[in-house]
C-alpha cells in the first residue's frame, strides 16, 4: 500500500540522510525553541510536525523541514506583542496559535494561488537586509542568556540592558558558552561525520553536569506525545485580530520564500526540479499542524537538507524520518534534554545568527548601486531595530520605486532597449546565422535585451543553468543591456560560476559601461570572466571561439 506513495528503492541512503538530518535538527529545535520564547518543547513539537508532513506533502523530494533562524525571529515578536497585550505566555497562547495556524493556511492558499511564480520577484536588496537583520536579532538577543542573564525580548531593549551584562554576568556560563562555539567551529576539522552542532551541545552538557556549575537549564520537557492545543483560539478577542493577521502573513510570506530558497539548492544538489506550489501547500500542512500540538513554525532548513542529501537522502521518505527520528528522541530522551544549560543553546544560535548574516552583500555596499545601498541597509535597520512586519514592506515598496526611477532614466537617455528585460536565444541575428550552423552544437547564444533588473534574474537563471550536451561555450549578447541591479549583479555572477564549474567558456559581447563597471567592483571581471573572453563586437568573438574550437 505504502509503495503507491513512496518510493522504497533507496531506502537505505534514505534512512540515513533522515538520520543524519534528525541528528543535526535536534540541537537546533530546542534552541530555536528557546529563543521564540516558548520554550525547548515548542521548538521540537514543531520540528517533528513540520518535518515529518512538510515532507509528506511538500514539492521538493530531499528537503529537511523544521524551525528556522528567520521563523523563529518572527515568531518571538509574535510571542512578545501577545505576551504584551495579554500579561502572560499562557493567556497568549491562543493568540499565538491561531496566528501559526493562519500562517501556515496562508501558504497552503498561496500554493493553490501559484504565489511560487512571484517570489522570485522580491529583490535581492530587500531579501538581504531582512535575512542580515534576522542574523542580528538572533546574536544580540543571545548575548545576556550566553552570559547566564536573562534577557529582554526586543533588540532595542537588550541594548539599553547592556550595563547590567558586565555587571552581573555568570562566569560559569561564559565559559560553557565559550566552550560550546569552540567545539562547534573546531570539531569539524576533525571529522564531519558527526554534526559539530550536536558534539557542542553534548560536551558543554556533561562539562556542566559533571563539575555541577550553577547556570540556567532548559528545564522540563514534557515525555509522550504532544497533545491538542487548540481549544482556546475561538475565545480570541476581536482586537487582537489585527496583531493574528498581519505575523500570520509575514509568516507564510518567509517561509515561503525560505523554504524554496532551499528547494533551489536542492535542486541544484540533486539536479531535480521541485514543485513550487505543492512545496507550499506541504509546509503550509506541517505548519498548521505544528499549531495544533503547540509548535513553532518552521520552513525548508539549508543545513538539514544539504546533510540529508550528502548522506544519501534521495525521496521525501528521508524528510519524514528525519522528523520521525526527532519523535522518538522526544519520546525516549526528552528528560535529559532538561539537563542542557541556555548558555549551551546560545552558544549555538549565535554562529548560526552570523551565518544568516549576508556578508557579501554588506562587503559591496560602496561597489553596487546606491539606490540598491540604501535600500538594504534600510531594510536591515528597520528589520533589526523596529517592526519585521514593515521591513519587508517599505524594502518592497522602495526597490518598487526605484525600479521605476531607473527605468525613467533610461528611457530618458534615449537608449533602444525594452521596457523590460527579455532573453533569446531560439533564433540567430542575421550576423550570427554562418556561426550558428556550423557550431550550434557546441556554441549557445543567448541575448539579453534591456536592464537586468530582480524581476528578470529568476528566469534569467532557468534559462541558463538549463543548458546541458556538449555545450562548450556560451556567448551572452549584452549590448542591449544599459543597466545591472544589485540582484541582476549576482544572478549574473551565480549563472557565470555554474557555468565556470562544468568546463564551459562564457564570453561577454558588447558591455556596456555601468554594467561593466559593476562586474569589475565585485571581481566578475577579471576572476569569472578574463578580459580575454569580453568583446566589443559579435565578429571578433567568433573569430577567437573558431580558433579554440578547432584546437
Amino acid at each position: 500500500m505504502l509503495s503507491k506513495f513512496f518510493d522504497f528503492k533507496n531506502f537505505k541512503g534514505d534512512f540515513t540522510g533522515g538520520l543524519v538530518a534528525g541528528v543535526v535538527a535536534l540541537p537546533l529545535a530546542l534552541a530555536f525553541g528557546v529563543q521564540s520564547g516558548m520554550g525547548a518543547t515548542a521548538g521540537l513539537y514543531g520540528a517533528i510536525a513540520v518535518g515529518i508532513f512538510a515532507a509528506m506533502f511538500g514539492g521538493t523530494e530531499t528537503q529537511a523541514s523544521g524551525p528556522t533562524g528567520p521563523m523563529t525571529v518572527v515568531s518571538a515578536a509574535l510571542v512578545a506583542t501577545a505576551i504584551e497585550i495579554t500579561g502572560s505566555l499562557e493567556s497568549a497562547m491562543s493568540i499565538i496559535l491561531l496566528s501559526f495556524l493562519l500562517g501556515g493556511l496562508f501558504q497552503v492558499i498561496f500554493g493553490f494561488l501559484n504565489i511560487a511564480g512571484y517570489v522570485k520577484y522580491f529583490p535581492y536588496p530587500v531579501v538581504s537586509g531582512f535575512m542580515s537583520g534576522v542574523g542580528l536579532i538572533i546574536v544580540i538577543l543571545q548575548l545576556f542568556p550566553f552570559a547566564g542573564l536573562d534577557s529582554a525580548k526586543s533588540t532595542t531593549a537588550v541594548i539599553k540592558d547592556f550595563p547590567r551584562l558586565f555587571a552581573e554576568f555568570n562566569l560559569s556560563a561564559l565559559l560553557l558558552g565559550a566552550i560550546t562555539i569552540a567545539v562547534y567551529f573546531v570539531f569539524p576539522k576533525i571529522t564531519k561525520a558527526i554534526p559539530s552542532a550536536l558534539v557542542a551541545l553534548i560536551v558543554a552538557t556533561l562539562v556542566a553536569y559533571f563539575f555541577k556549575m550553577d547556570v540556567p537549564l532548559i528545564g522540563e520537557i514534557p515525555s509522550g506525545l504532544p497533545s491538542f492545543q487548540l481549544g482556546g483560539i475561538l475565545e480570541v478577542d476581536s482586537s487582537a485580530w489585527g496583531i493574528i493577521i498581519e505575523y500570520a502573513i509575514v509568516l507564510a510570506v518567509l517561509g515561503s520564500i525560505d523554504s524554496l530558497l532551499t528547494s533551489v539548492i536542492a535542486d541544484n544538489m540533486t539536479k531535480t526540479k521541485h514543485n513550487s506550489n505543492r512545496e507550499l501547500i506541504g509546509q503550509g500542512i506541517g505548519n498548521m499542524l505544528a499549531a495544533a500540538i503547540g509548535g513553532i513554525p518552521g520552513a525548508g532548513a539549508t543545513k538539514g537538507t544539504v546533510v540529508n542529501i550528502n548522506a544519501g537522502g534521495r525521496t521525501r521518505l528521508s524528510g519524514i524520518l528525519h522528523g520521525v527520528f526527532l519523535l522518538t528522541v522526544l519520546l525516549g530522551l526528552g528528560q535529559l534534554a532538561s539537563l542542557i544549560p541556555l548558555c549551551v543553546l546560545a552558544g549555538l544560535l549565535i554562529p548560526i545568527g552570523f551565518k544568516i548574516i549576508d556578508f557579501k552583500g554588506l562587503k559591496h555596499l560602496f561597489k553596487v548601486p546606491r539606490a540598491d545601498a540604501v535600500v538594504l541597509i534600510l531594510v536591515l535597520l528597520i528589520t533589526t531595530f523596529g517592526s519585521l512586519i514593515q521591513a519587508v514592506g517599505v524594502g518592497v515598496a522602495l526597490a518598487c520605486l526605484l525600479f521605476m526611477k531607473k527605468s525613467g532614466d533610461i528611457s530618458e537617455k534615449g537608449l533602444e532597449v525594452g521596457a523590460v528585460a527579455d532573453i533569446d536565444g531560439s533564433k540567430p541575428w542575421q550576423d550570427e546565422i554562418e556561426f550558428y550552423e556550423e557550431y550550434k552544437d557546441k556554441v549557445i547564444i543567448k541575448h539579453l535585451y534591456g536592464p537586468l533588473f530582480f524581476g528578470f534574474t529568476s528566469y534569467f537563471k532557468d534559462q541558463i543553468t538549463a543548458l546541458s550536451g556538449e555545450v562548450k561555450a556560451v556567448i551572452l549578447r549584452m549590448d542591449r543591456v544599459p543597466y545591472i541591479d544589485q540582484s541582476g549583479l549576482y544572478t549574473l555572477e551565480d549563472v557565470i560560476y555554474d557555468l565556470r564549474e562544468q568546463n564551459i567558456e562564457v564570453l561577454l559581447i558588447g558591455l556596456k559601461e555601468q554594467p561593466k563597471d559593476m562586474l569589475e567592483a565585485v571581481d566578475v571581471i577579471p576572476d569569472l570572466v578574463p578580459e580575454e573572453d569580453i568583446f566589443e563586437n559579435i565578429e571578433d568573438g567568433f573569430v577567437y571561439l573558431k580558433s579554440k574550437l578547432k584546437k
